[in-house]
């Protein structure tokens, strides 16, 4: 149990860090639909792990799509200080995966272009900040410390370190810059201001 309260105590942290407007522990616990949906994915992952209960899993998860409008499949694979800011639209497809310290923003895709079986999902590195409204498909890798600017479509791998911005995206490297200095949200600065 003593895990289970460290990962609820964690996220929370989280949320205060990756959000100026969270106001306290409590108020975020009850209203970030963020927090229920990786909540709730950590359960239903945990389901998953076991054949047996795989239609359990799918069903918690349907259950939470429709409470908070953020589906994140079972069989995904996600670290730690995972965010979702607003959440509302963000769909993570089965074989995704992503590192730790990651932040993604409403209606954010992360799926596939195959219906063929097997790694068909992205895998996003660590420290990766993907902007509102981005489409990552396919089973491409996005290096660590990238981030995704808004309403872009990525469909091919960006390396460590780059900004990806547009339709199809283009990859560029980041400057110092551009970087997010630790993960003070009040130094923010977004990516597809300084390309």
């Amino acid at each position: 149990m003593t895990t289970l309260f460290s990962a609820l105590r964690e996220d929370l942290q989280n949320a205060r860090t990756h959000d100026p407007a969270a106001r306290g522990d409590v108020e975020n616990a009850l209203v970030y639909s963020g927090l229920h949906a990786i909540w709730s994915y950590r359960l239903a992952h945990r389901l998953w792990a076991k054949p047996a209960l795989r239609g359990p899993a799918r069903i918690l998860t349907q259950f939470t799509r429709f409470l908070t409008g953020i589906e994140i499949h079972p069989g995904a694979t996600i670290g730690r200080r995972f965010f979702i800011d607003h959440g509302m639209g963000v769909v993570i497809g089965e074989t995704t995966e992503i590192g730790d310290d990651v932040m993604l923003y409403h209606g954010v895709t992360l799926g596939g272009r195959s219906l063929q079986q097997g790694k068909r999902h992205p895998t996003l590195g660590s420290r990766v900040t993907v902007g509102a409204g981005a489409k990552i498909l396919g089973p491409l890798n996005i290096g660590d410390d990238s981030a995704i600017g808004a309403n872009s479509v990525v469909t091919h791998d960006v390396p460590a370190q780059s900004i990806a911005t547009g339709i199809p995206a283009v990859v560029r490297k980041r400057t110092e810059r551009q970087r997010e200095p630790g993960v003070d949200p009040t130094s923010y600065i977004d990516p597809a201001m300084y390309i």
